[in-house]
């Protein structure tokens, strides 16, 4: 008996767990076992081509009747979402494609209803295989292209063996793990987030001082916004200065001639700046000692504010610019004026290159083979300074640069390669952040870095951006979860989206900032998210949408809500978002506004939607009933395992509930905590959960009937609930029964107990003390 792979191509298809997915595969399409990379049962696909080119397409079948979540590059530097059911939907630039298939036909019995068990999911990873880098895109004939690219017209091939990987399964998120897993195996040139150490800044409350400031951006200025945050009582422990401590100038001052013919000019367009010198500028310099640099802002952060990290910004080239060439001081970077030449698919969606400042004015690129040096010294006088990490923008400029040395990937390699050494030596906490970095080069030539940014900027003046930044980075982090920890961005916290950024900001996972201007602030907004010493309460994963909302497009179809799930230690997080109304504009090549309805959009939530609850039930028989706690309302509903509850939002409006497993203690007897429910991911402040039941729960009096609460009539003690848990503030748990007493440390606190929902709350009144780091609180029932 032959045993079929799970995934093969068989009479010109592409079938997956006996489904066809693609029809009518070309014959110089060509398939090699994922046996290779491992244990999971995938296939790689290439091509072999008539003649070399240093780009290529190719068809790998017609797509048709599914339905498919793409990840897609809608500017050169980052990746939004598109959702379709057919070939032509796939946009250009797909860098990530995961498609939905059902199974058999719809005569076929269905006894439960259940049609979970029926559901493949087949993930497509374009890859990078020698100097070319892969992407997908559908054409009219609702075909699915393999397009290829070196980005150097003296880089050419014709066969390629490994340049898609395909793998399947039945569990989404589980299925894109392996393959990635896969890919890394086989590429050998990155690591999955969970192998990288993370910078201890995602545990701490930050600020930013780009939209405060932009480019205008001083000490002063700086050491004004970490006061006046302080101040209001929610400190934070990191700050990013962004652009505009470098010291940067513009060609007008260079005497020489450029070595090559430069693209005109547009009349009117400024002069792009380059960086001149790898210290920081007069505005952080210190007057009466200009030579104590950016040292003396680092001083004031960590020794009059608290401070425990800083980071500052550069882009990978330098600056926006590059470096300069002719400067005496950076002459031994050999830095070189290059001309950017995007890539067809680039250009098709974001046009603007045409006329783009880097575009016509070129870039000052440092000689790879100087590339470390140049890292290395900047670095190494940053972190002599104080500095404790970066913050590496522009990357995506990279896949751009290639021409006459090797091409897009061998560049983008290069420079990695010397970024991630120097990084490991200059700032061992792991400090740097990963920015306008969505191309496959950059993800998958980076071995070190472990924060990438999620999506395109917060935009505090574009209304138009807010539902699309939160649907964005929800399903970037699908793909770009696995392989770095996504940051969502810097926000405002007085804005008329703050709730609705702040909420998803507290339940993605990764770093949580600000970009206030001085004075600027919503406190009672940041106390949601922040503590008295400056830490949050982080989920443990990424972010990412509920198993049913993977194919619906919650920003264009009118009718979905966004859910996006997480997980702390012993309870779930759940956040409900109305995204309806703004999406990239295929046509017009740009976010746009379309209409949609200004009515509430219902959808329904369900225990399950956290995708791993079951893992955070502290009983093996479980029976999948739920505890949720609503932030909005403070409502408590305790949902049976797949029965659903309705939630109703308007655009721009959202929830977030705490999802924790019900305990049933004893006939009559359950429990659930919550944790610090006035914070927006209360869950995270449980950092330990012991359950106990004592004797007398064998003869306790009640009844088991779901959700009903009951007096605690047993004379003795039923149950012992103990519980480590971090932070201050109101603290929440769904009983069944009121408790005996509860206490905190070793003294008995007052409760209020709602025998209507069931809801218990105690007050803890401040922090944990140091030497302790959590409270020791117990529930008696």
């Amino acid at each position: 008996m032959t045993i079929k792979p799970a995934v093969r191509i068989a009479e010109r298809k592409l079938v997956v767990k006996d489904r066809t997915i693609l029809t009518n595969v070309p014959e110089n399409v060509i398939a090699t076992s994922g046996a290779e990379a491992g244990p999971v049962e995938g296939v790689f696909l290439g091509a072999a081509f008539d003649k070399d080119s240093s780009s290529h397409v190719v068809s790998l079948g017609t797509l048709r009747d599914v339905r498919f979540l793409a990840c897609f590059r809608f500017k050169l530097w980052w990746m939004a979402q598109k959702m379709g059911d057919k070939g032509r939907d796939i946009p250009l630039e797909t860098q990530f494609l995961l498609v939905e298939t059902k199974e058999g036909s719809h005569l076929e019995s269905d006894v439960d209803g259940d049609e979970e068990n029926k559901v493949v999911y087949t993930v497509f990873l374009p890859l990078i295989e020698g100097p070319f880098k892969a992407c997908l895109q559908g054409n009219e004939a609702d075909e699915l292209e393999l397009c290829l690219e070196s980005g150097d017209t003296e880089t050419v091939g014709s066969t390629f063996t490994h340049a898609v990987y395909i793998s399947a399964g039945t569990d989404p998120f589980g299925t894109i793990y392996e393959a990635i897993k896969a890919v890394k195996l086989r590429l050998g040139t990155f690591r999955l987030r969970h192998e990288k150490k993370l910078p201890g800044i995602v545990d701490y409350f930050g600020w930013c001082t780009w939209d405060a400031f932009y480019q205008e951006v001083t000490q002063e200025g700086v050491e004004a916004g970490l006061a006046s945050l302080e101040a209001g009582g929610t400190p934070p422990k990191f700050v990013i200065i962004d652009d505009g401590w470098q010291s940067v100038g513009s060609d007008e001052n260079r005497q020489e001639a450029p070595q090559e013919p430069q693209p005109e000019q547009q009349p009117g367009q400024p002069q792009i700046l380059r960086l001149t010198g790898i210290k920081e500028n007069a505005k952080f310099q210190k007057k009466e000692d200009p030579s104590t640099g950016i040292k003396n802002i680092v001083n004031i952060a960590k020794e009059k504010h608290g401070l425990k990290y800083v980071y500052v910004w550069h882009a990978i080239t330098g600056y926006w610019g590059g470096v300069r060439p002719g400067v005496k001081e950076m002459e031994e970077y050999g830095s070189a004026m290059q001309y950017p030449k995007l890539s067809k698919g680039v250009l098709e969606n974001e046009p603007g290159w045409k006329t783009d400042a880097i575009a016509l004015q070129g870039l000052g690129l440092v000689n790879p083979k100087n590339v470390y040096k140049f890292y290395n010294e900047l670095h190494s006088y940053l972190a002599s300074a104080g500095i404790d990490g970066v913050k590496v923008d522009v990357q995506c400029i990279l896949e751009t640069l290639g021409a006459g040395l090797g091409g897009r990937v061998e560049i983008t390699r290069q420079y990695h390669q010397a970024l991630d050494a120097s990084v490991a030596r200059n700032f061992p906490d792991n400090g740097c952040i990963a920015c306008m970095s969505h191309n496959l080069e950059s993800l998958y030539c980076s071995k070190q870095t472990a924060i990438v940014r999620a999506s395109d900027d917060f935009y505090p003046r574009d209304p138009v951006s807010h539902t699309i930044h939160i649907a964005a980075v929800a399903y970037n982090s699908v793909f770009l979860g696995e392989v770095m920890l996504p940051d969502w961005d810097m926000f405002h916290s007085l804005h008329p989206a703050a709730e609705y950024h702040g909420s998803a900001r507290a339940l993605s996972g990764g770093p949580v900032y600000v970009s206030d201007a001085p004075g600027k602030h919503n406190f009672d907004l940041l106390r949601k998210l922040v503590l008295p010493d400056g830490s949050i309460l982080r989920a443990r994963l990424p972010g990412r949408p509920t198993k049913d909302c993977l194919f619906s497009d919650p920003a264009r179809d009118g009718v979905s809500l966004l859910k996006i799930w997480n997980m702390n230690k012993y309870t779930g997080v759940l956040g409900v978002y109305n995204c309806q109304g703004a999406a990239w504009n295929s046509v017009e090549r740009k976010n746009t506004f379309h209409q949609t309805k200004s009515e509430s959009i219902t959808g329904y939530v369900r225990g399950r939607d956290v995708h791993l609850i079951s893992d955070v039930a502290l009983d093996s028989n479980w029976d999948g009933n739920v505890a949720l706690y609503s932030h909005r309302s403070g409502d408590i509903i305790t949902l049976p395992y797949n029965v659903a509850l309705p939630v109703s939002l308007k655009v721009l409006e959202h929830e977030i509930f705490t999802v924790t497993p019900i305990k049933v203690l004893a006939p009559g007897f359950r429990f659930a905590p919550f944790g610090l429910i006035d914070m927006f991911n209360a869950g995270g402040a449980i950092e330990g959960l012991k359950y106990e039941v004592k004797a007398a729960a064998q003869s306790s009096e009640g009844n088991g009937v779901a959700g009903e609460r009951v007096e605690n009539l047993s004379s003795e003690v039923v149950a012992v609930i103990s519980m480590e848990v971090k932070g201050c503030g109101r603290f929440g748990a769904y009983s069944s029964a009121k408790p005996r007493k509860c206490t905190v440390g070793s003294a008995v606190v007052d409760f209020e107990y709602d025998l209507a929902s069931g809801l218990v709350t105690f007050n803890l009144l401040e922090m944990p003390r140091e030497d302790q780091k959590v409270h020791n609180v117990v529930i008696e029932l």
